[in-house]
């Protein structure tokens, strides 16, 4: 990294640190960005990572579509990204100064049919993000279409608690966890029915976890562990009466 990219990138931390943002992590990575969805990130909903709507899911229009290398097939889901134009190589292409905080909430696939410097913008190994239109205009000039960026993963604030949204059918559960705090993604989640012990369940795809018991008419409780380490205990979050498609949410949250 230039002296000039240093020079930027510490003192806009410094602005962060004095605003009471805290970076994950010191050093800024290199990657690209462009934007889909339409001006009214309509075109965002559902997604690879299963949230569904993403102003109910709590969301916003501050997200973005992850390239594979940043997707890590689904485990990256509602993890947070702070991003900024990359002013000493675009300054023509950039909002100077500016920057926005996104979730991970989809996955941008790679187009083999073009090269990853002419529009293949999501092929592997190249960290992109095609964000949300809105989000993307925070930082970047329409006109430009795609722009460079810096950016680095931080610390994911929610409103609210941890939200669990029960799918599935019978024996079958796939249950949502989302509107994660702290590190935002989750590493492991387990289920305790009223009658039942802990059971371990797997992730099915994106932000789905997947159990194969009866667990009808009985309450549920919820442990959680994040890709951070922290692990929550979310007991009876579920009522008894609960059907498939709700969703309940906690009283518990991510701090990392």
């Amino acid at each position: 990294m230039d002296t000039a990219i240093v020079f930027a990138t510490s003192l806009f931390i410094a602005v962060l640190a004095a605003a009471g943002f805290a970076p994950a992590q010191a050093d800024w990575n290199k990657g690209t960005a462009t934007f889909y969805g339409g001006a009214d990130a309509s075109g965002t909903m559902g997604g690879a990572c299963g949230y569904g709507n993403l102003y109910a899911a709590g969301y916003g229009t501050n997200t973005a579509a992850l390239s594979s290398v940043l997707f890590n097939d689904g485990w990256s889901c509602g993890q947070c990204y702070l991003i900024m134009c990359d002013g000493a190589a675009t300054p023509q292409w950039c909002r100077a100064g500016a920057a926005v905080t996104v979730t991970a909430t989809n996955l941008c696939p790679p187009n083999w049919a073009l090269p990853n410097n002419n529009g293949g913008w999501c092929n592997p190994p190249r960290p992109h993000f095609d964000m949300a239109e809105p989000a993307w205009l925070q930082i970047g000039i329409y006109k430009a279409g795609i722009i460079p960026v810096l950016y680095q993963q931080v610390k994911c604030w929610r409103q609210g608690g941890i939200r669990f949204t029960v799918g599935g059918f019978n024996f079958f559960e796939l249950v949502l966890v989302s509107n994660v705090a702290g590190s935002g993604s989750v590493r492991s989640v387990s289920v305790k029915g009223g009658s039942t012990g802990w059971i371990t369940l797997n992730r099915n795809w994106g932000a789905n976890w997947q159990c194969n018991s009866g667990l009808v008419g009985q309450p549920l409780s919820f442990a959680v562990t994040s890709t951070g380490g922290q692990t929550l205990y979310a007991y009876n979050v579920v009522p008894s009466w609960w059907t498939f498609g709700m969703t309940f949410t906690s009283n518990q949250q991510f701090s990392y």
